[in-house]
């Protein structure tokens, strides 16, 4: 399950693009938290201690403002272009004890025998909605794909999943299968053209009759 670290928040005044240049050449992100019926309150975090929760797989977070903390989820995180710098991140307050509904990532485990036997393994599905804990929000679904034949699949009511959490994704959708490659078949060789050529005489002068007499 991922673990609910603290941020040091700053309430912040200033909005628009330069005001969040300023704040990032600080070291710090500009933040929002909302919901609970409550406003919503634009704060600042620090780069680092925000890097470090993500790299930590933190979903939940409490946000320490002025003495008082709140405890929020990770609802979105906006990245620029390269994907290496943090623009912006969304809070959304929520109780420990309150039951949430978030996506989690699906990571794939073992080798399916299928493949070995010259299979491809297809997965068409990389997230799955679950409800649980606000605070047992699992880091990832593993999937043991150690035992997968050739034309067999996984599907989400297969699933093995921790205690309290429930899938809400469609039962019946697959989360990964194996495939026999696809050969593509030999292309034909091209038909003769009808009636048939008549094939060149070499030495036959163009315009020369066949038959024509010599003079």
């Amino acid at each position: 399950m991922a673990d609910s670290l603290t941020l040091d928040a700053q309430k912040r005044e200033g909005s628009g693009t330069r005001a969040a240049e300023r704040l990032r050449k600080q070291g710090r992100i500009p933040a929002v938290v909302y919901g609970h019926k409550e406003a919503t309150v634009s704060l600042s975090v620090g780069r680092d201690d925000l890097l470090s929760a993500l790299r930590h797989g933190a979903r939940v977070v409490d946000l320490k403002t002025d003495g008082s903390a709140q405890t929020a989820l990770i609802r979105e995180v906006q990245w620029d272009h390269l994907g290496k710098e943090v623009l912006h991140v969304d809070f959304a307050r929520v109780s420990k004890d309150e039951r949430i509904h978030v996506s989690v990532r699906i990571e794939l485990r073992g080798i399916a025998p299928g493949v070995t036997a010259g299979g491809v393994l297809d997965q068409p599905l990389h997230t799955v909605e679950v409800e649980c804990l606000a605070v047992s929000i699992p880091e990832s679904i593993r999937v043991n794909v150690g035992e997968l034949q050739m034309d067999g699949s996984i599907h989400v009511r297969e699933l093995h999943l921790p205690e309290g959490v429930v899938a809400l994704t469609d039962p019946d959708a697959v989360v990964v299968h194996v495939a026999p490659k696809q050969v593509e078949p030999e292309a034909a060789p091209a038909a003769p053209a009808a009636g048939g050529a008549e094939p060149e005489v070499i030495g036959r002068k163009a315009g020369e009759e066949e038959g024509e007499e010599e003079k």
